[in-house]
């Protein structure tokens, strides 16, 4: 698999993974030096259920504990991973 970069322009941002059909991606604003509302997640229809935005929300996690930030998790899919990895809930503002 391979790795994460993160992309920021302005207010918006990005977690990019590259797939052999395109990339995955999960996009977030920046409200703040310490805080980003994650709000979309989306994944190739092709390589669904393989790992790639869970990779993606690892990355996250990572980035917002390297960084000092907090998550805002609007998005669905990063809700639902979060209460799946109670571990993370230190990066997460609910």
């Amino acid at each position: 698999m391979a790795d994460v970069r993160k992309e920021i322009e302005g207010g918006h941002g990005r977690y990019v993974l590259e797939t052999d059909h395109g990339a995955a991606e999960m996009t977030f604003s920046v409200t703040s030096s310490t805080m980003i509302i994650v709000d979309h997640t989306v994944v190739p229809k092709e390589v669904e259920g393989q790992g790639f935005a869970s990779k993606l929300a690892e990355f996250m996690v990572q980035d917002a504990r390297e960084n000092g930030h907090k998550i805002v998790p609007l998005c669905p899919y990063v809700n639902a991973w979060r209460r799946r990895h109670p571990d993370s809930a230190d990066v997460f503002q609910v």
